[in-house]
């Protein structure tokens, strides 16, 4: 299991588009991967869960990745949560 921990610095933080986008690439990976913040923690596969956090721009989460792709899976949502755009 990998854990590492992320400042958001997407302008509009973890926003309905982002978060599909975040989703879809978590989706992507076989690796069990879980999102979270202040020790709550949801699975970063379902959009709802992540949409419930409130991920706002500047925030600092963490990320949880465990499974057989976890290195390319963190390193693809680190660089995600990591972008300006």
């Amino acid at each position: 299991m990998r854990e590492k921990d992320v400042q958001i610095q997407l302008v509009q933080g973890l926003s309905a588009r982002s978060a599909a986008n975040f989703v879809k690439t978590a989706s992507s990976f076989s690796s069990d991967v879980k999102i979270g913040k202040n020790g709550q923690f949801v699975d970063a596969k379902s959009i709802l869960g992540v949409m419930s956090m409130a991920f706002a721009k500047g925030e600092q989460i963490t990320l949880r990745v465990d499974g057989s792709d976890e290195e390319a899976a963190l390193d693809s949502l680190v660089s995600l949560l990591e972008s300006n755009e």
